[in-house]
């Protein structure tokens, strides 16, 4: 909300100052992003890395099964001793578990900075690529369509495919 706030005030901003020949151009980030070859690249390298994940996850989650089953289907026979044991086994495992899937898929886990190690400098390298068509182009601005913050724009001034085209040629 704050963020549409800000680009809404600087729309206006850029409006006031439209008569003194500030040139606004406007990109889709997204669209760029999605398009450019590089993307498509990390994106893989960033799925080997979660179907990795996932294949660990499960091995977890089937061996927890595992003695689940063993328990459930042994504790009539098993002593007192053997059951305090596979109960502890199942409690570690359990623990192992909740905090692999805390580690990876948890609120700082390791998919969120996999995927900023990865996304990142794509990102970088899209706003450098923007940085220099605007200034070869003369813009004075570039506002990003993909905020949702973009109420209107001149297909002439979209710098989307021209950033694209630049990224992907290199």
């Amino acid at each position: 909300m704050i963020k549409r706030i800000l680009l809404l005030a600087l729309f206006l901003f850029a409006a006031s100052f439209a008569e003194d020949g500030l040139r606004v151009a406007h990109v889709d980030s997204k669209l760029i992003f999605e398009g450019y070859r590089g993307t498509k690249k990390a994106q893989e390298e960033f799925d080997r890395q979660v179907a990795k994940w996932e294949q660990q996850a499960n091995l977890l989650q089937k061996e927890l099964a595992s003695i689940k089953e063993k328990l459930d289907k042994q504790v009539l026979m098993l002593s007192d001793e053997k059951k305090r044991e596979l109960e502890a086994e199942y409690s570690k495992k359990e623990t192992e578990l909740k905090d692999f899937i805390s580690k990876v898929y948890g609120r700082n886990g390791e998919l969120l900075t996999e995927n900023e190690k990865v996304s990142g400098p794509i990102i970088q390298l899209i706003r450098k690529a923007v940085n220099e068509i605007a200034l070869q182009e003369g813009y004075d601005m570039v506002v990003d369509r993909a905020s949702g913050a973009v109420l209107f724009w001149k297909n002439e001034n979209d710098l989307t495919q021209k950033v694209l085209d630049y990224l992907n040629a290199r």
